[in-house]
């Protein structure tokens, strides 16, 4: 049986990101790279969103940009002008092209379609069973992430950002696509975290999504029944869904970190790549896959990756007030966006903000519960 160096499983944002910089490094050309997926194209199954200052490494692969962003809420609403940062949207079609297209061109690199059963760390390596046979690598990067690894615990909270979107097209131009609202927490709270966010894409097609930060899901005709309701109350009428999706993103504190080995990381969602506090991911997978490239170079314990943050307490701090307290989310949230600086925010829920910064945020939410979870 060949031994591969590295087995990737999965080829959704973080498998195929970390196998393009791969790819695009000559350090690599010498590694025999195994991709797993039971699919190779997947379609328009994801949209991205990020903010980011200035030209950014996938600017080619852009199906938007916003240079304004709309908050609402029934106490603060307010447009804004978040230069020098861009709102930036990709649709995961285009994406995964795109990195295919670098990825594949490599004689080194294969790509498997199947699906895999079990995986388990050897001595010295890993092995992989799947459908179709089994693989031997030195390194696995799993991008399959498990949720009964985090629901079985009780330490940290687990809530879930789920969602249900509409691409509406109207006959007639109706959108502001100059702008695109970011949280609008105007629709009814019904004991939850609920907002709508929406993005234009032109003046007559934008996406809308209904949105909550829970601990249940809904059932389906409730995120459309609101969907409709929202468009109504605007005035926009005469539309024709022309795409629909949906999803659900675990928001934890559960430490991904400690499931990683010599020989195993996971990364994306399964390593804990998603912001435990808001449920983005793209842009951290982006820096990790870039971080986790110069690490390959200089170190084989896989263990050794992950880093302490201080934004890891943060995170744990501010679930546990959304799990213990699911209808002020829409309260912390207004007061933030109210007395806190946008591009502040922006660094802050990057993980790039400094103590000061991180003290204007901390101080911009009403404090009883921060002071109860921080005790806790």
């Amino acid at each position: 049986m060949t031994k591969n160096d590295y087995i990737i499983l999965g080829a959704g944002a973080s498998g195929l990101m970390l196998a393009y910089r791969m790819a695009q490094d000559t350090y690599f050309d010498d590694k025999s790279i195994l991709i797993i997926d039971k699919a190779k194209a997947k379609g328009n199954d994801r949209t991205w969103c990020f903010w980011e200052e200035g030209e950014g490494e996938w600017d080619d692969l852009l199906t938007k940009t916003w240079p304004n962003v709309f908050f609402g809420s029934k106490t603060y609403s307010e447009q804004i002008d978040i230069s020098p940062y861009h709102y930036k949207m990709i649709r995961s079609e285009d994406f995964y092209k795109s990195l295919l297209e670098t990825i594949l061109k490599k004689p080194n690199i294969t790509f498997i379609n199947d699906t895999v059963d079990t995986f388990t760390e050897l001595k010295d390596g890993v092995q992989v069973i799947t459908k179709k046979g089994s693989y031997v690598g030195s390194k696995l990067f799993n991008s399959w992430h498990n949720p009964s690894v985090y629901e079985s615990q009780k330490k940290y909270p687990v809530l879930q950002q789920h969602f249900v979107g509409w691409f509406v097209k109207t006959k007639e131009e109706t959108f502001d696509d100059s702008m695109a609202t970011f949280m609008d927490f105007t629709v009814p709270q019904n004991g939850n975290t609920r907002f709508v966010y929406v993005l234009p894409m032109d003046k007559n097609t934008a996406l809308f999504e209904y949105t909550l930060f829970s601990k249940d899901l809904l059932e389906q005709p409730e995120y459309e029944d609101a969907i409709k309701d929202y468009l109504e109350e605007r005035g926009i009428g005469d539309y024709e869904v022309i795409e629909k999706e949906k999803g659900s993103i675990p928001m934890t504190a559960f430490k991904f970190s400690e499931l990683n080995s010599k020989h195993i990381l996971n990364i994306g969602t399964a390593g804990g790549w998603t912001k435990a506090s808001t449920g983005y991911t793209f842009s951290n997978t982006t820096k990790k896959t870039k971080a986790l490239i110069g690490f390959l170079k200089q170190e084989s314990d896989l263990s050794k990756f992950h880093r302490k943050s201080k934004f890891h307490f943060y995170d744990a701090i501010f679930l546990d007030v959304l799990a213990n307290h699911n209808n002020e989310g829409a309260a912390l949230f207004s007061s933030m966006f109210k007395k806190a600086d946008v591009k502040t925010i922006f660094k802050f829920l990057d993980e790039e903000s400094n103590l000061l910064e991180d003290l204007k945020i901390i101080l911009s939410v009403p404090p009883k519960r921060f002071i109860q979870a921080f005790l806790k």
